[in-house]
């Protein structure tokens, strides 16, 4: 990708990447906050991580992403959640402060920085602004697992990409 320009990359960023980050961190917030505070300990299985740990993990798993992308590179155990930030709900409100500063470095990048070659832990070296994506799978992913451990907790699961039967649910219960 020794090719890839400085305009392919401000392209990229400012229509593809910047409103694709924006709607999902919505949908992150919202699973992050579903989360029911007193059963945040549940675990599907003993090799699975608890929700409280899962959540932990999308939320700063995907600053590693848009600080690497921003510093122009990863810098392992660089990100950490406030240990004053205990609740799923706390979480969502960090989440949700710390995405609008990472989201307002992002834009103000250059095409230069955005298509910088960095390296992620020796296995991967592409252009930053391409880590957008995988940060964006990898959040994906997890959101999914997580939100399936809502039903099983005793949570709602919101709406991801359209109603859920509990969005749906609710929207009915409050036009009655």
């Amino acid at each position: 990708m020794s090719n890839f320009s400085a305009e392919q990359a401000h392209f990229l960023l400012h229509n593809v990447f910047l409103p694709t980050i924006k709607t999902e961190s919505r949908t992150t917030k919202t699973i992050l906050g579903a989360v029911p505070a007193d059963k945040a300990s549940y675990q599907p299985d003993a090799c699975a991580k608890t929700a409280n740990e899962l959540l932990r993990h999308i939320a700063t798993a995907e600053f590693f992403f848009l600080e690497a992308v921003i510093n122009g590179v990863f810098n392992p155990g660089s990100v950490k959640i406030p240990e004053t930030t205990v609740t799923p709900a706390e979480v969502a409100a960090w989440y949700e402060e710390t995405f609008a500063k990472n989201l307002e470095a992002l834009g103000k990048l250059s095409g230069e920085q955005l298509a910088k070659i960095v390296d992620f832990r020796g296995m991967l070296q592409m252009p930053a602004v391409l880590f957008l994506q995988f940060g964006l799978n990898h959040t994906i992913h997890h959101r999914g697992q997580l939100s399936t451990y809502l039903r099983p907790m005793g949570g709602k699961i919101p709406a991801i990409y359209g109603e859920s039967y509990d969005s749906a649910q609710a929207k009915k219960a409050a036009q009655a």
